[in-house]
């Protein structure tokens, strides 16, 4: 498994609860496939609290995806929908948790929420004398 892909699980196991899937309990396994085998990650998520474990065991949603094309999702280079149109990532089970994913991702490299950018652009406007 590579350090993105560690990274990513450690941080979102880290995280505990997530604000923007209050509302959501569900299951997803990811099978991440390799040269040497598969990897197997359990989300398990109860109203917006997050468990990460490494459990081979039946999810709501199972993704399946090359290791290579997951690091590029947990760096934000690639999201999950478009990726699972392009059949980069497939799915079993409840499609609405493939959807769910987008919440679960980083945006792209170097992005910035649109509040972060609209109060810079308010704080240049008053700076002008």
């Amino acid at each position: 498994m590579s350090d993105a892909s560690e990274e990513f699980f450690d941080e979102l196991g880290r995280h505990g609860r997530e604000r923007l899937l209050r509302k959501t309990t569900a299951t997803i396994r990811f099978d991440i496939e390799h040269d040497h085998g598969i990897d197997h990650w359990f989300v398990a998520i109860t109203k917006g609290d997050v468990r990460v474990s490494r459990e081979d065991r039946d999810a709501d949603t199972v993704i399946r995806t090359a290791d290579a094309f997951f690091d590029r999702m947990a760096r934000g280079e690639a999201k999950p929908l478009p990726a699972w149109v392009r059949n980069d990532i497939t799915s079993e089970g409840q499609f609405q948790f493939v959807i769910l994913l987008e919440r679960l991702f980083p945006g792209p490299p170097g992005a910035r929420h649109p509040r972060t950018i609209a109060r810079d652009r308010e704080g240049k406007r008053w700076n002008r004398t």
